[in-house]
């Protein structure tokens, strides 16, 4: 049931607005003056806050202005002096709405319900931009993890290209996003393409774009990712597994920062910063002609290794602990705990498979494991999938 906190001096009005709101099936709490209007906001949470202009020892714009330092909930202005000066002042300092005495009921629920609908979405946006903050945080407190994020804080904010190598699983993808979101760039897109899961016969079509009619399947006009990403980032994971013709045109597009359509003549200009990232010795590839030696030179003007989990055991505890935490507020269980010797087991594991390895496992021990994470868990639900 949603809560409403109703501001005003007039002990009938407030009986009133309960009575009437309460009806609405509201749950209302009341105050008679804007001292103690502000002692509910700090001590409690509402839903939305109706509250009175003229009122004696803290008027409403005052409360108004403290008020929306301690709350991100919805603030409607009530007043029986109503004008355009009033009304343009309280929403200038950030209220809802302003409604004037004597009440409209139907304008009075309307408004109450727009700004319901305003506090849900607050929420809801301040929940996924929580989900999002956790899954690309960068857990770990090892000497290569300082490192990292030492270097992330200086390169980020240039637009100076970067090459992020490393094993599968490490969390190059991670250092990717971090360097997007602490760049300037950060309100504008971030464009992921997986070089490796797209046929050699499409990446230049998903990396460029096409005309309508440039090939049998082109029904429609198309943006590419570089064109999609203007302004913003594009994050080339896995260049390694880019066929050759494709980085011809990707090094074209680093030079001249232009490209062209698939069938089209124009050349189009962009404003993108390229962060690449691969699991391949990109020299040994060089050797072996299956990559560009001036792409690469493009691409790793800032080099950064993610180094794998067994060179940074130091983390193990604090990513398996972050693990557990993450899978309780998903599934609204309680924390399961782990001792130190499951922790020393797991330190001990090689994972080939690195973060990605480690978050599987901690799911599975999560799940098998009600009582409490203990050796024998490790020796009986991850050793024997590893030699197996």
């Amino acid at each position: 049931m949603a809560r409403i906190l109703v501001i005003d001096d007039e002990a009938p009005i407030r009986r009133t607005l309960k009575e009437i709101l309460e009806y609405e099936k509201y749950q209302i709490s009341v105050a008679a003056d804007g001292r103690e209007g502000l002692e509910l906001i700090e001590n409690e949470k509402f839903d939305l806050i109706l509250c009175d202009i003229k009122m004696p020892r803290i008027d409403g714009l005052e409360v108004l202005k403290k008020a929306l330092e301690i709350t991100d909930s919805p603030i409607v202005m009530i007043s029986g002096h109503g004008n355009i000066d009033t009304a343009v002042e309280s929403i200038k300092l950030g209220a809802f709405d302003f409604i004037t005495k004597p009440l409209d009921l139907n304008r009075l629920l309307i408004t109450i319900r727009n700004a319901m609908d305003k506090s849900r979405l607050i929420t809801e946006t301040r929940v996924l931009k929580k989900k999002v903050s956790q899954k690309y945080e960068m857990v770990g407190d090892s000497a290569e993890m300082h490192q990292i994020k030492l270097l992330i804080e200086k390169v980020a904010p240039t637009n100076a290209r970067v090459l992020i190598t490393g094993e599968n699983g490490t969390g190059k993808e991670l250092v990717a996003h971090w360097l997007h979101q602490k760049s300037e760039r950060s309100s504008s897109p971030f464009i992921e393409v997986n070089c490796a899961a797209i046929p050699s016969e499409l990446i230049e079509s998903e990396l460029f774009g096409h005309e309508k009619g440039s090939f049998t399947s082109a029904i429609k006009q198309r943006k590419g990712d570089f064109e999609q990403a203007h302004g913003g980032t594009i994050f080339l994971d896995e260049i390694g597994d880019m066929s050759l013709s494709a980085q011809a045109k990707v090094l074209r597009a680093l030079q001249e920062n232009k490209i062209t359509r698939i069938g089209g003549e124009k050349e189009i200009p962009i404003d993108v910063r390229v962060i690449a990232a691969t699991n391949k010795n990109l020299k040994e590839e060089i050797t072996q002609g299956r990559f560009r030696e001036d792409l690469y030179h493009r691409i790793s003007v800032i080099p950064i290794h993610v180094p794998p989990l067994r060179e940074r055991k130091d983390d193990i505890e604090l990513l398996a602990k972050y693990f557990l935490e993450l899978f309780a507020q998903e599934n609204g269980k309680p924390l399961i705990p782990i001792n130190i010797e499951a922790l020393e087991a797991l330190k001990a594991m090689p994972w080939t498979g690195n973060i990605r390895e480690l978050k599987n496992v901690m799911e599975r021990l999560s799940i098998l494991c009600e009582g409490g994470i203990k050796k024998e868990c490790i020796d009986n639900y991850v050793k024997p999938l590893i030699h197996f």
